[in-house]
């Protein structure tokens, strides 16, 4: 998760203000002086694209999307799909060698990085075909080949490749790629992205990874699971450093607990490079430091793909950090372009991506006047032990004006996490003092992301933290976690019996 992306969310607290658009004419009708060759063209072929694209063809209009690289975008091709796949090989390589249970021996396994990169890219081919280029047929829209720009100030063309497109709606849908921060001597040492780590096929074996928020701690800890020695570097004073404090020294601990080193409060002045080895010097303060890597991965955010676009002959305006500007209908400064997912700035989640797109065609081409509503939306970092939240943390909430007050438990305290002799994690969760409404939740444990829904619920249907407490939890679950936090704001949960109410 990038810092714009928090920044996103933290808008959200305050009911989601993504640009300041006022549209002074009302909206022009579709391609005026014509027939339109689609009801809607969609620039990207990604989560939002296929939403939007699968939502106009149930409604019966047609639609084509413009797609200049690989059909399916970031999440199954290099993003979720293909990293998820090599955490949970890199998970069951360390439990091999780490699990706690006296009486199941362990092991070190030999990690054969080609072999599991040929089975990663497998899985992503048959996802990209089954998920994406199957649907396409199933739903009878057109896939235009080659980059798109828009022509001129109404919207009425839009150039793919060298074909000239009229559209009745436009949904710019293209995506974002990683950043890369301008660190004197990086580029000319080389280093690795989210995209380029994939793809490599021996383990490195010490690693400097360049960001320490989701993304860098995902994949850095994958290469720690497999042997790498791994160094995380974060300007920031603490790791994920837009998650709840707590959450993020629990992950901290568990991180220098599986082998790693951590520096925060840390910039990188420079990188050099010797043969294979590069340095990074560092700097903590007044001090100096450095760190030795045989690869660096640059994990330091994401930039949205606008470039070549030509939005400007559109008058389509963009944020300062180069995201297309929406407002709370995901409508641009043009009133017949729309845009959705990652290139509008908003939380990069595929989830959320898909969202974007159902809902901007269903704003675009029926004018249903669909807001924006992120309440309760949950993040996940695919970590071990896994950090998840949903919905406001303590700084977000009380920046939005609430009265807060807060549990903390930590994972000691949860009967599944001392069966399964892990108690690395806590659970925090924050409330409204008046009213008792559950505002927000982070899980640091095993199996965080699938409790954390349980919280995704509630915090949408507007439930007190004593309504939470008096729920049906299963016992020996995770989420009964949730439960146990909620009866923190009462009592003492350490002087409970089992499944006491």
């Amino acid at each position: 998760m990038t810092q714009e992306t928090r920044h996103a969310e933290l808008a959200v607290a305050a009911g989601y203000q993504p640009g300041d658009i006022e549209i002074t004419q009302p909206v022009a009708p579709l391609a005026p002086g014509g027939a339109v060759d689609y009801d809607l063209l969609v620039l990207g072929s990604g989560s939002a694209a296929f939403a939007a694209a699968i939502k106009a063809r149930d409604a019966g209009k047609t639609v084509a999307l413009a797609e200049a690289g690989t059909l399916g975008g970031s999440c199954v091709n290099i993003g979720c799909v293909p990293s998820k796949a090599l955490l949970r090989a890199g998970e069951a390589a360390w439990q091999a060698g780490h699990h706690p249970f006296a009486g199941v021996a362990t092991h070190s396994p030999e990690v054969d990085l080609a072999a599991l990169v040929a089975a990663k890219d497998d899985l992503v081919t048959t996802m990209r075909q089954t998920k994406y280029a199957d649907l396409v047929g199933e739903y009878g829209f057109d896939g235009l080949d080659g980059h798109a720009r828009f022509v001129d100030a109404d919207a009425d063309t839009v150039a793919v490749g060298d074909r000239e497109i009229r559209p009745g709606a436009i949904l710019v849908a293209t995506g974002a790629h990683p950043a890369v921060p301008p660190i004197p001597g990086l580029a000319e040492s080389g280093y690795l992205t989210s995209t380029t780590a994939l793809e490599l096929t021996r383990v490195p074996r010490r690693l400097a990874v360049i960001g320490a928020n989701a993304i860098g701690l995902e994949l850095g800890q994958f290469f720690l699971h497999i042997g790498s020695e791994v160094t995380f570097i974060d300007v920031a004073e603490r790791i994920a450093p837009f998650e709840e404090p707590e959450a993020s020294q629990a992950f901290t601990d568990a991180l220098i607990n599986q082998g790693a080193t951590v520096h925060t409060s840390a910039q990188v002045r420079q990188v050099t490079r010797e043969g294979h080895s590069r340095t990074l010097e560092l700097t903590h303060g007044d001090t100096t430091a450095v760190v030795e890597a045989d690869e660096i991965l640059v994990a330091t955010g994401r930039r949205p793909n606008t470039d070549g676009l030509n939005l400007d002959a559109a008058g389509i305006a963009t944020t300062e950090r180069g995201a297309v500007k929406v407002d709370d209908r995901l409508r641009t400064t043009n009133p017949r372009v729309w845009a959705a997912g990652d290139v509008t700035g908003a939380p990069q989640f595929v989830y959320v991506s898909a969202y974007h797109g159902a809902l901007a065609a269903e704003n675009a081409l029926h004018g249903a006047d669909r807001v924006v509503d992120y309440t309760g939306l949950p993040r996940v970092t695919f970590t071990s032990p896994q950090l998840a939240g949903a919905g406001l943390t303590e700084a977000e909430a009380a920046a939005a004006g609430h009265d807060v007050k807060t549990a903390v438990l930590p994972l000691s305290a949860v009967p599944r996490a001392l069966v399964n002799r892990d108690t690395h994690g806590v659970i925090k969760l924050v409330a409204d003092t008046a009213t008792d409404r559950l505002l927000g939740a982070t899980i640091v444990a095993d199996a965080a992301g699938e409790a954390i829904q349980a919280a995704v619920l509630a915090i949408r249907a507007g439930m007190t933290t004593s309504e939470l407490a008096g729920t049906f939890h299963p016992y020996l679950t995770m989420a009964e976690g949730l439960k146990l936090a909620a009866q923190t704001f009462d009592r003492d949960v350490h002087k409970l019996s089992c499944c006491a109410a």
